[in-house]
C-alpha cells in the first residue's frame, strides 16, 4: 500500500514537472532581431512581439504570424503608359520595402507583394499620362519621387514602410525610337551649321578688327610725320625769319648735298656724275659756313 502510494505519488510529480516544462516552454518566446511575432488569443489580436525574450500565456496566446522586418525588393515590373503626347512606353520599376507594423500586415492586406506591384502600376500610368516624353526622360529623378510619395500614401495602411522606388528603363516601341533618332540627327546637323556659321561670323569680324586696327596705325604713322613735318617747317620759317634768304639758300643747299650723298652710297657702279648746278650748291653751302663763321 506505502509502495503504491509512493509510485502514485511520484507520478503526479513527475507529471505536474512535465507540466511546468511545458508551460514555461510555450510561455517563453526568444524572438530574433529580424523579426516580429503576432500573438493571437482566441483568434484575436493579442500583443505583437518584439526581438528578445517575450512571455504569452500558454495554451491561451498563440504565435499566429512571423513576420520579417528586413527589407524587400519586389521583382522587376514591367507596366505600359501613355505620354501626355500620345506616345507608348514600357517602364521597367523596382520597389523596395519593408514592414514596419506587422499587426496591419497580417489583417489588412493578403498579397503583400501583388498589391504593392499593382498600386505601383497605377500610380506609373497616372504620372506619366500627366507628362510629355522629353519630360519622362529628362526628369527620372522628378518622376522617381512623385511615385514614391503616391505609394507611401497607399502603403501607410497597411503598415509598411517604402524605402526606396527605382525607374530602371523607360523603352519606346521601334517607331518612335526611329523618328527621334531622325530627329536627333537632324538637331545635331542644325548645331553644326549654326557653329560652323558663328566661325565664319568670327573670323570676318576679326579680319575686319585687324584691318581697322592696320588703317589706325598708318594713320598715327601719317600723322607724326605731318607733326614732324610741320615742326621741321617751322623751324626753317622761323630761321629765315630770323636770319634772312640766306637760312634759305643753305638748307636749300644742304638738301641737294645729302641727296648727292645719298646716291653715291648706293648700290651699283661708284661712278657718280655730279651735274654743275650741283657743284654750285656744294660751293654755295661753302661760302655760307664760311659767311657764317
Amino acid at each position: 500500500m506505502i509502495g503504491n502510494e509512493l509510485t502514485g505519488g511520484s507520478a503526479v510529480f513527475l507529471v505536474l514537472a512535465l507540466f511546468i516544462l511545458l508551460c514555461i516552454w510555450l510561455g517563453v518566446r526568444i524572438v530574433p532581431q529580424s523579426e516580429k511575432h503576432v500573438v493571437e488569443r482566441f483568434g484575436r489580436l493579442r500583443a505583437v512581439l518584439g526581438p528578445g525574450i517575450n512571455f504569452i500565456i500558454p495554451f491561451l496566446d498563440r504565435v499566429r504570424h512571423k513576420i520579417s522586418v528586413l527589407e524587400r525588393q519586389l521583382p522587376t515590373h514591367k507596366q505600359d503608359a501613355i505620354t501626355a503626347d500620345n506616345v507608348l512606353v514600357t517602364v521597367d520599376t523596382s520597389v523596395f520595402y519593408r514592414i514596419t507594423e506587422p499587426e496591419k500586415t497580417v489583417y489588412r492586406i493578403r498579397d503583400v507583394d501583388a498589391a504593392i506591384a499593382t498600386t505601383v502600376a497605377g500610380i506609373v500610368r497616372a504620372e506619366i499620362g500627366t507628362m510629355d516624353l522629353d519630360h519622362v526622360q529628362s526628369n527620372r529623378s522628378s518622376l522617381i519621387a512623385k511615385i514614391r510619395d503616391a505609394l507611401a500614401q497607399v502603403v501607410d495602411d497597411w503598415g509598411i514602410e517604402v524605402t526606396r522606388v527605382e525607374i530602371l528603363d523607360v523603352n519606346l516601341d521601334e517607331a518612335t525610337r526611329s523618328a527621334m533618332l531622325q530627329q536627333l540627327n537632324a538637331e545635331r546637323a542644325r548645331r553644326a551649321q549654326v557653329t560652323e556659321a558663328e566661325g565664319k561670323k568670327r573670323a570676318v569680324e576679326l579680319s575686319a578688327d585687324a584691318e581697322l586696327y592696320a588703317a589706325e596705325q598708318v594713320a598715327k604713322a601719317r600723322r607724326i610725320t605731318a607733326d614732324a613735318e610741320a615742326y621741321a617747317t617751322g623751324v626753317v620759317a622761323q630761321a629765315i625769319k630770323e636770319n634772312g634768304i640766306e637760312a634759305a639758300q643753305y638748307q636749300v643747299a644742304l638738301k641737294q648735298v645729302e641727296a648727292l650723298s645719298a646716291v653715291a652710297a648706293g648700290q651699283g657702279s661708284q661712278t657718280v656724275i655730279v651735274p654743275a648746278s650741283a657743284l654750285e650748291a656744294f660751293g654755295d653751302a661753302f661760302k655760307l659756313l664760311k659767311g657764317r663763321g
